[in-house]
């Protein structure tokens, strides 16, 4: 392995056909192309930013061979950098002036832990405020968006961006609630069928939650979950362990949840193969797509998956502590699931009546609790305005190639000290890259060091900065600029580790 990029997993090289050849041109990329190149699950990312390369007469890692790529892909409807605010270095407390010009626009690379704000945000949460002043209660029968049925406006565009049916999609609560709203219904522990699998790393919430359900049933935990782990070694699951862990579980299993793209690797799982495995053995299949919803093509009804939810301040740009999302296939409609019901999953036609009677509403509807938070809805409305723009398959593309210029460039850059944790292949993982230190203070230094240069990332313990250009926004420009920074702040960092533990030696 090269001694300038080590990968936990895979190597950085990614085969694959050309689509083009000596002649490429950046005018020749189009939204067509980008589908295509998602469809064929990136393969060709590495090698076509290459030959754009080598066309152009520009180096790779070349700050004019970025801006060329945004003068054109910008023209997309995949890039919509124009529809989002950006925060101001000087808006940054860490930021120092003499690295990063006060007035410019930060470096944010950090959409995979809160989105940036949507331009039309302030403009749809003032409507309703003045709603609420002209209309008083009445704001709930009238005005520009009824407060009654206003999570309708969200529904038809989140299913679109998870790949679901409008009747499966209910946009609602936080997502541990929305997780917890699924395990009651789906996690129905019976004779020696207990078993929860889920990943190790799991995400501390879901985790909780896991546990909690176990408790619920008045099952001991540690005879309920089933973590999975990676091999010695590595970093991310395999496919192949999975599928043996479930089979091996056999009916002992319960519910297999796990998280879609996983928070701290960043690795996507294969969630057709592993939905098929679980349902085979006759478990039910949970997904948490927190690090997915708007980050990835999702097909949910497509792969059959029995639940999912989400949340919307990610990926999906609905602001801080944003409402979530959830989702129950079709074949589970109409079948008396236990749930959690209050007066929302209520038929509407009848909600008012105020009769003591059950009368579920239609699909994943019935698992409403409450009338809906309007702040939060027309928020996240702001967004998915942005989405309808373009597709989540040309979304995807983009993001492969942008995610594929941020490796590149990394693996020009690195000198030691650091690798990089997220799977090589392209079909395997979001746009977010996982950067993991081989110390503690090296990750902290190199953090630190972005922060006085502009560059907002997110550091997890112990030893990992999490890099993520997300699609709709983050331009090849933006990668360029986080890479220059990294390349100044991490030797310093690696090196300023280096001396500190050789220190301690000396005084051990």
């Amino acid at each position: 392995m090269s001694a300038m990029l080590r990968r936990g997993t895979g190597c950085v090289r990614i085969a694959g056909a050309r689509f083009f050849g000596a002649d490429a041109s950046i005018k020749q990329i189009d939204s067509a192309w980008l589908q295509q190149l998602a469809a064929r699950g990136g393969v060709d990312a590495a090698s076509q930013l290459q030959a754009l390369a080598t066309s152009s007469g520009k180096t790779l890692n070349s700050r004019e061979l970025a801006s060329q790529l945004d003068a054109e892909l910008g023209k997309l409807p995949s890039s919509q950098r124009g529809e989002f605010r950006v925060p101001t270095n000087k808006g940054l407390t860490a930021t120092v002036p003499e690295l990063a010009a006060p007035d410019a626009e930060c470096t944010y690379m950090v959409g995979n832990s809160l989105g940036l704000q949507p331009r039309r945000t302030r403009q749809l949460v003032c409507e309703e405020l003045d709603s609420w002043e002209q209309f008083g209660v009445n704001g709930h029968m009238e005005g520009r968006r009824p407060w009654l049925p206003i999570d309708e406006n969200v529904i038809d565009q989140s299913a679109a961006v998870v790949g679901a049916k409008t009747s499966e999609v209910a946009i609602m609560n936080s997502l541990t609630v929305n997780l917890h709203l699924l395990l009651i219904s789906f996690y129905r522990p019976q004779g020696k069928r207990i078993r929860i699998m889920y990943e190790a790393d799991a995400f501390a919430s879901d985790y909780f939650a896991f546990e909690s359900q176990a408790r619920l049933h008045g099952l001991d935990p540690k005879e309920v979950l089933l973590p999975l782990r990676a091999r010695p070694g590595e970093d991310s699951l395999r496919t192949e362990d999975i599928l043996e862990a479930i089979r091996e579980a056999g009916d002992s299993l319960a519910t297999v949840c796990l998280g879609t793209v996983q928070y701290y690797t960043g690795q996507l799982f294969n969630v057709p193969e592993i939905t098929a495995a679980a349902q085979k053995v006759g478990a039910k299949a949970l997904w948490d797509c927190a690090h997915a919803a708007g980050n990835i093509d999702m097909k949910l009804h497509e792969w059959g998956v029995d639940g999912a939810c989400w949340c919307s301040y990610k990926y999906l740009n609905a602001g801080p502590g944003g409402i979530a999302g959830f989702f129950v296939h079709e074949r589970h409609h109409g079948k008396d699931l236990p749930l959690l019901a209050g007066w929302w999953g209520q038929r509407k036609s009848t909600r008012f009546n105020m009769e003591h009677k059950w009368e579920a509403e239609v699909g994943a509807s019935a698992w409403r609790l409450s009338n809906p938070p309007v702040l939060q809805t027309v928020s996240l409305l702001a967004s998915l305005d942005v989405f309808a723009k373009t597709s989540m398959t040309e979304l995807r593309g983009r993001s492969m190639l942008l995610t594929g210029y941020l490796e590149l460039l990394l693996q020009r850059h690195f000198k030691g000290g650091v690798s990089c944790i997220t799977p090589a292949d392209p079909s395997q993982r979001g746009c977010q890259l996982s950067l993991k230190f081989e110390s503690e203070q090296a990750c902290k230094g190199t953090f630190q060091g972005l922060e006085k240069r502009g560059v907002v990332v997110d550091y997890r313990k112990p030893n990992v900065i999490r890099v993520a250009p997300a699609p709709l926004y983050n331009t090849f420009s933006d990668v360029h600029r986080f890479s220059e920074a990294f390349s100044e702040v991490m030797v310093v960092a690696v090196a300023g580790a280096s001396d500190a533990a050789d220190t301690g030696r000396a005084g051990a």
